[in-house]
This record gives C-alpha cells, structure tokens and sequence, in this order.
C-alpha cells in the first residue's frame, strides 16, 4: 500500500468552492449508514492489498464517483443493476491486455468473498484515452477524479490536469477550443512526481476589445496562476507545465509543419475539445497535414545551420575558454616570480626563458602546449583559421588539463623558493642589526641579551621580543616543511615591525650619544 494514498479524501469532497460548486450535495449520513461505510472502507482496503500484492504491475487502483457511474451505465460499459454498486476501475498496463479478462476474473472471486456489491472493471491507460478521442470527456474526468486507492501517477496525473481544466473553462470557457495533455502521462510514464504537460489552444479570431497578443498574455498568467491552486486541490505531487497557444499561431505552425506541433498533435490527448483537436489528429493520422515546399526547405537549412553553429562553438571554446583558461594563469605564475605580466605575444618566450631556460623547474612539453594554444589563437585573429575538428579539440582539452595541473605544481615550486629567500631574509636583516647592537656572538646569546638589556629596561616593548622568537621559529620550521606561504608572509609583516623599532632605537641611541660627545 502506497503511505501517499492511505489518508486521502474522496476527490469531489476535497476541491474547494470552485470546483464543487459544480457537484450535487451530499445528504448528511446517519450511523447505521457510517458503520457501513466504515465496514465497506475496510473491505476495499483488504481487496486492494490482495490486487497489488498479486500483481505488482497494477498502476491504479480508482473508486469511481458515485454521480458518475450513469455515465457508464449510458455508454453500456455497465449493467444498469449496478448504478448503486461500488464501482472499482482498475488500471493495468497496455502490454498487459491480453491478460487482463484474467486478471479480472481473479479479482471478481476475491470480491465474491467479501460478500460486498462491487462492480469491477480492469482497463489499460489506451481505454481511458480512447475516451477522450470519442469526446467521451465526462467518463475520462470521472476516471481521473476517481479515490485513488493505489496509484503510481497516472490517476494523480489525470486529477490535477482535470481540477486544472475545470478552473481555466469555468474562468473564461469561451476562449479555450482545446485542452490537451502529453507527455509521460499519454506515453505511459507517469510517476507520482512527473510535471504534468498540458497545451491550451485560445481562440483569438474574434479578439475585438485588446490585441491578440495582449489576450494571449492576459490569459496565460490567470492559466499559470491556476496551476499552484489545482496541484492543492487535487492534493498531488506533479507539476502542471501548461503552454498556452493562440489559435492563429498554432494553425501556421500546423501550415508550416513545425515538428513540435506535429509531434504534440500526433501524441496529445484532448481533455477539452469544441472540434478544434481532433479534426487536426484525424488529418494528421490521414496523411493530409503536409508541409509546404517552403517549409521543408526552412527545415533542411536548419541541418546546415546547426553544423555551422556547432563548428562556431567549438572554435569558441579554443579561442575563449582554453585560450585565456591558459594563459591566464601563465600570466600569474610570472606575475608570483616577481615579473610584470607580458603581453600576450611574449607569454610563450617569457615562460620559456624563465622557467624553462633559466630556473629549470617546467617541461619543455608543456611550453609546446602553450604555444600551441597561442597559435591557434594568432591564427584565429589574422583570420587563417575559420572552424576547428572535435577530436582537435578534444586533444587541446586534455593537453590543458595537464598544463594547469603541472602549472599548480609549478606554483608550489615558485611559492617554497620565494619563501625560502623570504624567510632567510628576514632573519638576516634582523640579526644583521643585532650584531651591531650587542656584543653577543650566537643566536641564543643575542635573544637573552636584547631580552635582558633592552625589554626588560624599557628599551624594546615585549612585543618586538615575540616577534623575534617567532622569526626564529618559523625559520626553524620552514627548513622542516611545516610552513607554508601564507605564515611566511604573516612572519614578513610582523618583522617589518620589529626591523623599524630596531632601526628606530639605533636612531635614539646615535642621537643620545652625539649630544653627550658635545
């Protein structure tokens, strides 16, 4: 048993005023007729768990409305008797006709068991469309406003498309010819989630009061306001995705023999129809909707159209996506070095010469990489190349990929040297200036020095002594791999506060000493 289904409400008691204000009233219920209900409710559930646990095929499992079993009873689907029957639709899938007398012999012992007055009837998804194309649209509505006992979305589908439909005729009927649905639900895929695709065709030939277009807009947005209220309503899952079509531009389109149109015609099932749809279904399936010589020709360039565009797009993606993907981060990695940026003419031979020539850290395969892309590039300005083959493409794509892999080790390689002359700098410099200010020889001995003759003193802030400690360290650390660029340049910051207040004591000690000399 689908959980989904378990606690829903009979559909005609569940649309709101809108929609049930078209329905007949229900007389209030007396006990004994509740504990009834109640009993048959049982019954049903313990006859639907015996139908999907033996075959698991089933896709709906409907209690048709009671008001509309008439319908059925008109059409000779059902014996007359039965009018007060509980009528049970069953729906089983299109490969599984040949079995369904079967099936629906199983089912009816089951329900003799029961003891209960219930008329079965076990039918493919084709059966309820089959309705819609004899413009039996009541018994189609009453199939999909049936209580779903179990469905996996065909009758949830059909529901909301319905509730949909009822909305949008009962707002302005006179201007919708067709109501129609496609897409998984007529081929048979419909799931509890499946967008639900409908196509309303408006009437725009006698539009006196507003243009055509101002019509077509007018409507479409109270048709797409209704869909958030009709998935309410019908309490589903699935999305109605309705395209609204003036009947003038659709009638071109069917003139013109655009294959979207054509396609919907052919599969479209009408849920509405003032004689509009189903002419154009029948001509269609004749043979007599054909398309014009100018169209057959609009459509054949469309061919060489779309090769042009598909070339176009992958020389596109060569001279704006890998070229400057490439050079980019070339630019970057100069730029890290401590270069300007070249110009793009001089990217190939400035990479060379540095990386390549002199530092000797990059490949020579990955500059012929380079300068390819380059190549193309110049070429593609002086207009000597006009389209490029996939498979090129798909080599350069690749090619780029190991470039700006080896390009992020090249990076690593350039940020380790430069910290390490950063790093090694620093202390230089900083030590460098302490030699000149105390007598102390080695590291340590220079640290407790300027701890005890100038912090301690007043000379020196304690702050200027952590920054001088952690100069060491990070030293210390770097020789030992554990730090990486960002720290070093943390560490360059804070010794360019300790270098000034050094640079700044040695000025006040020059000063004191060349006052006491006069």
């Amino acid at each position: 048993m689908d959980s989904d289904n378990k606690n829903q409400e009979i559909p005609e008691m569940s649309l709101g005023k809108k929609y049930s204000s078209k329905l007949p009233e229900i007389p209030e219920t007396s006990d004994k007729t509740k504990k009834d209900m109640e009993k048959v409710k049982k019954e049903l559930e313990k006859l639907k768990n015996f139908i999907v646990k033996k075959y698991s095929f089933i896709q709906a499992i409907g209690i048709l409305p009671p008001m509309s079993i008439k319908l059925f009873i008109d059409e000779e689907e059902v014996p007359k008797e039965t009018e007060k029957y509980v009528h049970m639709y069953v729906i089983v899938p299109e490969e599984k006709f040949k079995e369904a007398p079967k099936i629906k012999q199983e089912i009816v012992k089951q329900i003799e068991s029961l003891k209960q007055k219930i008329w079965l009837q076990v039918k493919t998804p084709i059966d309820v469309w089959e309705n819609c194309l004899d413009s039996k649209f009541e018994i189609a509505s009453a199939i999909g406003m049936s209580f779903p006992l179990y469905d996996k979305g065909i009758l949830g589908a059909l529901r909301v498309a319905e509730v949909h439909k009822s909305l949008v005729l009962q707002k302005f009927e006179k201007y919708v010819v067709s109501y129609v649905i496609g897409g998984s639900l007529v081929r048979g895929e419909a799931v509890k989630t499946s967008d639900v695709d409908v196509f309303i065709v408006i009437n725009d030939t006698d539009v006196k009061r507003m243009p055509r277009l101002e019509l077509k807009e007018r409507l479409r947005s109270i048709i797409y306001q209704y869909v958030a209220e009709a998935s309410a309503l019908a309490g589903v899952k699935n999305k109605l995705e309705p395209q609204v079509y003036l009947l003038t531009d659709f009638w071109e389109s069917v003139k013109d023999a655009h294959p979207v149109i054509f396609t919907f015609i052919r599969d479209g099932i009408p849920l509405y129809d003032r004689g509009t749809f189903m002419p154009w279904k029948a001509l269609l399936k004749m043979g007599k909707l054909k398309p014009s010589p100018e169209a057959i020709d609009i459509f054949m360039s469309m061919g060489d159209k779309t090769v042009k565009r598909a070339k176009m797009a992958l020389l596109d993606i060569v001279i704006h996506d890998i070229y400057w993907g490439i050079s980019t981060p070339s630019q970057a990695l100069l730029m890290l070095y401590g270069l300007p940026p070249p110009a793009p003419k001089h990217l190939v031979a400035e990479m060379r010469k540095v990386f390549v020539d002199k530092e000797k850290i990059l490949e020579k395969k990955y500059i012929n990489i380079l300068e390819k892309v380059v190549g193309i590039y110049k070429d593609y300005e002086h207009e000597k190349i006009k389209d490029i083959k996939g498979a090129e493409v798909d080599k350069l794509i690749k090619d780029t990929e190991d470039y700006l892999k080896r390009l992020k080790e090249l990076r690593e390689q350039i940020e380790k040297r430069t910290s390490e002359k950063t790093i090694e700098q620093i202390y230089a410099d900083i030590f460098s200036i302490l030699k000149g200010m105390l007598k102390s020889k080695t590291q340590s001995a220079m640290i407790e020095e300027f701890d005890n003759s100038l912090v301690k003193k007043g000379k020196m802030s304690p702050q200027d002594l952590r920054i001088l400690k952690a100069i060491v360290i990070a030293r210390a650390d770097f020789k030992k791999g554990k730090l990486n660029v960002h720290k070093v340049d943390d560490a360059r910051k804070s010794a360019s506060i300790l270098i000034n207040d050094l640079i700044e004591y040695n000025q006040r000690y020059d000063l004191e000493n060349n006052k006491e000399k006069k």
